[in-house]
C-alpha cells in the first residue's frame, strides 16, 4: 500500500473524529437547572454526561495522534514504534492510524 492510501486513510479518521467531537461536546453541554425532567432523569443525565466526557477526551486524544501521524507521514519517523524503535505493522496503521507503538509496546 502506497503513502497516498495510507494518507487518505487517515485524513478520514481525522474527519470521522472531527464528527465524534462536535457530537460529544453537544452532548456534554449542561442541563438548565430550570428544565423539568425529573430528578432521576436528571440523575441519569448526570452520569450519561461523565461517560460522555471520557469519550470526548478519548476522542480528543486519537485527534492529537492522527494529527501527529499524519505530520510524520513521509518522513523516517513514520510507522516506527516510539518506545522499542521497531516498524509498525502496516495492517496495525491500516486498522489504527492513531497507533505511535507496535501491539507489543502498547500493551
Amino acid at each position: 500500500m502506497d503513502s497516498e492510501n495510507i494518507k487518505q486513510k487517515i485524513l478520514q479518521e481525522i474527519f470521522l473524529t472531527k464528527n465524534a467531537i462536535k457530537e460529544y461536546e453537544e452532548l456534554t453541554k449542561p442541563i438548565a437547572p430550570d428544565c423539568a425532567i425529573g430528578r432521576v432523569s436528571r440523575m441519569d443525565a448526570i452520569n450519561n454526561k461523565s461517560v460522555v466526557e471520557a469519550s470526548l477526551r478519548q476522542a480528543e486524544s486519537k485527534l492529537r495522534n492522527l494529527q501527529r501521524v499524519l505530520s510524520q507521514l513521509g518522513t523516517d519517523e513514520f510507522g516506527v514504534c516510539l518506545k522499542c524503535k521497531q516498524p509498525i505493522p502496516l495492517g496495525r496503521i491500516l486498522i489504527r492510524p492513531e497507533s505511535l507503538f507496535c501491539v507489543n509496546c502498547a500493551q
